[in-house]
């Protein structure tokens, strides 16, 4: 026989185990169901939220409904609660630089050079920046556009446009403008189309330049860089030559002002003899001269 002591599993010997308090299980129950649906409930809401960070607006589309479409409102930065069919894409509205560029950027990997041509059809590449704003009030129509993210733009239409632009202005004129200082004037122009066709979106383009040298052909740079020297060999020897004129001109000048010197000097002797024998007397040492014959001294004594 089995003792008392043994079938007990809690508890002093002998006596029976307590019995849980329903209410209080009943108040476990609740409160785990609550807190699960509070969990659920938060996870959907944090689910359709989304949070415009400062230096963007937010654009609002709707998917579902009478009103499905791009909203003609921006959202300023803040945390929104979306709506069931709802979502919001995010447009920077701070002035940033975009760079177009052979080599890998904080944007890709992928090779985004301009590629053009000179009016003869020479084919040359170069790395281009492009500094913009978005007008936030234009935002959601922007979108509505091209339903593109602004990250979209970039790559796409903008970039587009800048290759057509520079495309178009640089096939106006020959390579040796370009290799000596024309691209400059290039650029500008192209900034100008690209600046006029983006402002009517509300997107003030306010910088086009060139990063770095053109990438001409090898032959195109062998080839300028021969004419350069030559240029420079020309402007030597014109130089050299100038500068010989010059001298052989300043001994001519010099000889010619001694001659004219001279004549003056013997007219001005001829003129007045009486000078030459009062140099004469100046320099006599007062010892008559030795003569002989009808020699006749120098000085003449009356």
């Amino acid at each position: 026989m089995v003792s008392d002591i043994e079938h007990s599993p809690i508890g002093k010997p002998g006596k029976p185990a307590p019995t849980a308090n329903p209410a209080a299980v009943r108040r476990i129950l609740i409160g785990s169901v609550v807190g699960f649906f509070l969990l659920v409930g938060g996870c959907q809401v944090i689910g359709h939220s989304t949070t415009v960070e400062p230096g963007n607006v937010g654009v609002k589309i709707r998917t579902l409904g009478a009103g499905a479409g791009v909203s003609p409102e921006a959202l300023p930065a803040r945390w929104y609660l979306r709506g069931i069919g709802e979502r919001i894409v995010q447009y920077p509205v701070i002035q940033r630089t975009y760079s177009y560029t052979r080599e890998k950027d904080e944007r890709g990997n992928e090779n985004e050079e301009i590629t053009f041509s000179d009016n003869t059809g020479l084919p040359m590449t170069a790395d281009v920046s492009v500094t913009m704003q978005v007008n936030p009030a234009s935002a959601p129509a922007l979108y509505q556009t091209y339903r593109l993210t602004f990250d979209q733009l970039l790559d796409g239409p903008i970039r587009n446009d800048v290759r057509s632009a520079v495309a178009a202005e640089a096939e106006r004129v020959g390579v040796e403008t370009l290799y000596s200082g024309g691209r400059q004037m290039v650029i500008q122009k192209a900034y100008a189309r690209v600046a006029g066709k983006w402002a009517k979106h509300g997107v003030n383009v306010s910088q086009l330049d060139w990063i770095g040298s053109i990438r001409y052909p090898t032959a195109v740079i062998d080839q300028m860089q021969r004419k350069t020297q030559l240029e420079q060999e020309a402007l030597a020897a014109k130089a050299l030559e100038a500068k010989e004129t010059a001298l052989a001109n300043a001994a001519v000048a010099r000889a010619k002002g001694e001659a004219e010197a001279i004549r003056i000097k013997g007219e001005a002797l001829r003129s007045n003899p009486q000078v030459l024998q009062q140099q004469a007397i100046e320099k006599w040492d007062g010892v008559l001269p030795k003569v002989t014959g009808g020699s006749t001294p120098f000085i003449k004594i009356d």
